[in-house]
């Protein structure tokens, strides 16, 4: 799995590119935080002989996105799309289009797959629909067929049509997947040909492969300087993990109201063996989120992890900020250096330690300009969230079943 940016061989339009895609990580955030307001104000599987399956993930920078990808194959033909923990349906561009964006890819063309098919207005997916991505199916007089529509706080939308199909992950098959055919879609989805919704509503894709994956997934997420492909893994056969340190689970938190988020319960962190004093750790849940880029952190505890980073991390000359960032050093003139470790705790003792690949946020390649990779939300009141920046060459395990999460050191490849 590579990070999008590894393939760029030119970097002179690339930070104008990255800046912008660091903005555009910061309207995610705003965008979630606005959905959670909204869905908090309202009120709103049997296991099974499971199998484990195994794609390649690779950063997204190709793609013009600083999210991941996979490849999947969908009604025969392969699909690149980004891979999203926060997201519930899974959609991509198809035919016939009346507003879509750039793609390398073909469109999806369901006309010439035999096993397309449409989906009923008064099917249980299309019910779901509103659980899944906040609006209800849209089913006009004249019309039999399911339509949805998800929106973002940025501006991004995808409008289509609801449609099943055969899905293949790695070497296996699952039949009648229900997905979004999108025929009117903008925003800052890159040159990606949709999204995988790894949610937990249910029309997520875990939801409707749990009968054969047991609800159970997880991902190691390579640097963007990798040149080997990370691995997102359908089933929970430990196996098959490469990791070098054993897994630590912590419990999910349950949210009525945002169920289809995955909640963790943080209680503190370490810099560089140090614990950082805040009365504000475990007292509300955090998103770990694959589609959310870098950590945000309540303004107090990001007020007391970046004085005791600055505090083992001293010496160096600092530098403006970047977009988000706001702790930046220019590290050109020295060959080494010893960066603080940085350590997540969860409820459970359950532990993540951030690789070094995810620390530091590379503003320019001559290292003049390194920002801390993590930034302060706007309020106190709003729900922290942990970035794929910080997942970086970790094995993170979402059991559904068992309501837990799990971390461990793995080295990102994919056999």
């Amino acid at each position: 799995m590579k990070h999008k940016d590894y393939c760029f061989r030119s970097r002179g339009d690339l930070n104008k590119r990255l800046q912008k895609r660091l903005l555009a990580d910061d309207i995610r955030v705003r965008s979630i935080q606005s959905n959670i307001k909204k869905i908090s104000s309202k009120q709103v599987e049997a296991l099974s002989q499971t199998t484990t399956t195994q794609i390649p993930i690779n950063s997204g920078v190709t793609m013009q996105t600083l999210n991941y990808i996979v490849t999947v194959t969908l009604g025969g033909r392969n699909m690149t799309v980004i891979v999203d923990t926060g997201s519930d349906l899974t959609w991509v561009q198809c035919q016939p289009c009346r507003l879509c964006y750039n793609q390398p890819e073909p469109l999806f063309n369901p006309s010439i797959s035999p096993s397309f098919q449409t989906v009923a207005c008064n099917s249980s997916a299309c019910l779901s629909l509103e659980s899944a991505t906040g609006n209800s199916g849209l089913c006009g007089t004249n019309s039999q067929t399911c339509g949805y529509l998800v929106s973002y706080g940025d501006g991004s939308y995808t409008k289509g049509d609801l449609g099943q199909d055969h899905l293949v992950l790695g070497r296996t098959s699952v039949d009648n997947f229900v997905f979004g055919c999108g025929r009117n879609n903008r925003g800052l989805f890159g040159l990606a040909s949709g999204l995988m919704g790894l949610g937990r509503s249910d029309l997520s894709l875990i939801s409707q492969t749990s009968g054969v994956f047991g609800g159970v997934f997880s991902y190691c997420l390579p640097s963007t300087e990798a040149e080997s492909s990370g691995s997102l893994i359908f089933g929970g056969d430990p196996s098959v993990f490469k990791n070098s340190t054993p897994i630590s689970y912590t419990k999910m938190v349950p949210n009525p109201q945002l169920f289809s988020f995955y909640f963790l319960n943080l209680t503190g962190m370490t810099i560089g063996g140090v614990a950082v004093q805040d009365s504000s750790f475990g007292k509300s849940g955090f998103l770990i989120d694959s589609g959310t880029v870098i950590t945000r952190l309540p303004p107090s505890i990001y007020k007391a992890v970046k004085a005791e980073f600055l505090k083992q991390f001293s010496g160096y000359p600092s530098v403006p900020g970047y977009s988000i960032l706001d702790t930046c050093f220019d590290l050109s003139t020295y060959e080494e250096v010893n960066i603080p470790t940085i350590k997540v705790h969860f409820e459970g003792d359950a532990q993540m330690e951030v690789d070094v690949a995810g620390v530091f946020y590379f503003v320019k390649n001559d290292a003049s300009q390194v920002c801390l990779a993590l930034a302060s939300l706007q309020y106190e009141g709003e729900i922290g969230i942990i970035g794929n920046f910080q997942q970086r060459n970790t094995r993170v395990i979402y059991d559904t079943k068992q309501s837990q999460v799990g971390f461990a050191k793995e080295t990102c490849s994919f056999m």
